[in-house]
């Protein structure tokens, strides 16, 4: 992991600066309360919680506040790796299906543990300057450990010249 990564890893953990970086920069996930619960090179875990601003009519959780905390958990990994990366990279999701097994009605946990896969397939966008894909699984557990969500999300790199 480079001290790049690290850098980036530190300032998504941190919680003031990851706040400031949400009100900056994504909003909605902001007001929707999205934290980083565990953040490192291989895993990112992010949570969203059931309230005022995130509902819905039919007191669950809004199915789009929790692709936004699925995203975010695959996302964070892919930033880390291209973050003050030469030559730069650019990234974009292009896909995303999604399955919903229980209602969310408390806090909502999404986890990604595919770091080492993102590294490389960044790696291989930049070594080969084609476009690179993958698809991230984020897995959506509940308070008790059950099985909320299960989102995959399709993401393609780019390295820039």
């Amino acid at each position: 992991m480079s001290s790049n990564s690290q850098e980036f890893i530190q300032s998504m953990t941190h919680g003031l600066k990851f706040r400031l970086f949400l009100l900056a920069k994504l909003p909605s996930a902001f007001f929707s309360g999205l934290r980083i619960r565990e953040m490192d090179e291989q895993k990112c875990s992010v949570t969203v919680p059931y309230k005022w601003f995130t509902k819905n009519p039919f007191r669950s959780s809004y199915f789009a506040c929790l692709a936004m905390a699925a995203e975010m958990s695959t996302g964070a990994l892919a930033l880390a790796h291209v973050y003050k990366r030469e030559p730069r990279i650019s990234m974009l999701v292009t896909g995303m299906k999604a399955a919903y097994h229980k209602k969310a009605v408390g806090i909502t946990c999404f986890t990604c543990e595919q770091g080492k896969e993102f590294e490389a397939l960044i790696q291989q966008a930049a070594d080969t300057g084609q476009p690179q894909q993958i698809t991230a699984i984020a897995t959506g557990r509940n308070e008790n450990d059950e099985l909320v969500a299960e989102f995959s999300i399709e993401w393609g790199f780019k390295a820039k010249k």
